[in-house]
């Protein structure tokens, strides 16, 4: 039987929260600041994955506001081909650092920490416009 190399399904989550975004240090390599986010579980919907690694991550309960459009650049993430649908969310209650984060933090377009990893810098940029001028990314 053939063996398929296939991208593996992944959720990224923007979360605004007083006034910002929030973004995660990372626990594990590749180091740095991210997008809250993870692999969908075999089962789940991406809406379901969505939620949980929102709360597994930040400690915070979200409410899903839209999908925001879905990144699949083989080289996004450095360990292997992934493809991430990204939503946009509201966040509420007390946010924390938990899980594969050892922090979360509030930041804004102006704050943004340098060492973001990933694509999520593209991805945010594309978000503030998104805030701005209400055009979404176009493909890619």
């Amino acid at each position: 039987m053939a063996e398929y190399k296939n991208p593996y399904p992944t959720v990224d989550i923007i979360i605004e929260y007083k006034g910002g975004i929030v973004l995660i240090k990372r626990k594990n390599p590749p180091s740095g600041w991210a997008i809250p986010g993870g692999f969908v579980d075999y089962g789940e919907s991406l809406p379901d994955a969505a939620v949980r690694e929102a709360g597994e991550e930040t400690s915070l309960s979200v409410t899903l506001k839209e999908q925001f459009y879905t990144y699949s650049r083989p080289d996004r993430d450095p360990r292997f081909h992934t493809i991430s649908t990204v939503f946009i969310a509201r966040g509420e209650g007390e946010i924390k650092g938990r899980d594969d984060a050892l922090e979360a933090q509030v930041f804004t377009e102006d704050t943004l920490p340098k060492d973001i990893v990933f694509d999520h810098h593209d991805i945010l940029t594309d978000y503030f416009t998104y805030r701005k001028t209400g055009k979404r990314p176009g493909i890619k």
